[in-house]
Order: structure tokens, then C-alpha cells, then sequence
């Protein structure tokens, strides 16, 4: 039983940067592929960014080069760092978990079967 806690989000200016923090327990945190995905009021969920065990990440192409994935094995975290927000960022962010052995870095949600509460970004201009 994996359990996933997302923390980090808030308001902010356009332009500006947050870090979004997942806490994981309950499963082997360095075999799991895990990612970040959002989800707008009327729209479907959609992967933001991807990381495997093995560190390599994978991005979306509205977040490539603002958005950074990473995560603290020790500590068992996963992070999202968000720079040059828009508008068009402010959604309800999700961490997502798989416990698949794949190498496969997905950003469709069917992939993932863990998934936090979600925490909220807004995003003001």
C-alpha cells in the first residue's frame, strides 16, 4: 500500500517559482517510476513531468526547460521545481506513483496506479 502527500503549492505572481514536494511511504521508493501530472477546472489530468529509478526524466512540452523533477532517495521525495509560471500553470498538481518494473518514463495517467490529494498552484498576472 503506497501513500503519496503532495505539499508546496500556493499563489504566485507570473514569472515567478515554486517547488511542489510528494512524501512517499509504504512501497520500495528506488524501483518506482514516479511523475507529476495536473489538472485544470474542465480539463483532463495531463502528465507534467516523469522520473525513473534509474534518474533519467522525461518532460511535457509546456514544461520543458521551466520544470525540473527530482527526487531524494533517502528521504524518499519526489520535487517539482517550477520557474517562468503563467496563468496557463495554475491547475491542481498531482504526485503519481508505478510500481512497474519498466524503464518506460510515462505521462499518461493510466500508467500510474498511486496517486496523492493533490496540491493547488494559481498562478496571477
Amino acid at each position: 500500500q503506497v501513500q503519496l502527500v503532495e505539499s508546496g503549492g500556493g499563489s504566485v505572481q507570473a514569472g515567478g517559482s515554486l517547488t511542489l514536494s510528494c512524501a512517499a511511504s509504504g512501497s520500495p521508493y528506488s524501483t518506482a517510476s514516479m511523475g507529476w501530472f495536473r489538472q485544470a477546472p474542465g480539463k483532463e489530468r495531463e502528465g507534467v513531468a516523469a522520473i525513473g529509478a534509474n534518474g533519467d526524466t522525461r518532460y511535457a512540452d509546456s514544461a520543458k526547460g521551466r520544470f525540473t523533477i527530482s527526487k531524494d532517495n533517502t528521504q524518499n521525495t519526489l520535487y517539482l521545481q517550477m520557474n517562468s509560471l503563467t496563468t496557463e500553470d495554475t491547475a491542481m498538481y498531482y504526485c503519481a506513483a508505478a510500481n512497474r518494473r519498466s524503464t518506460l518514463l510515462s505521462l499518461v495517467k493510466i500508467w500510474y496506479n498511486y496517486w496523492g490529494r493533490g496540491t493547488q498552484v494559481t498562478v496571477s498576472s
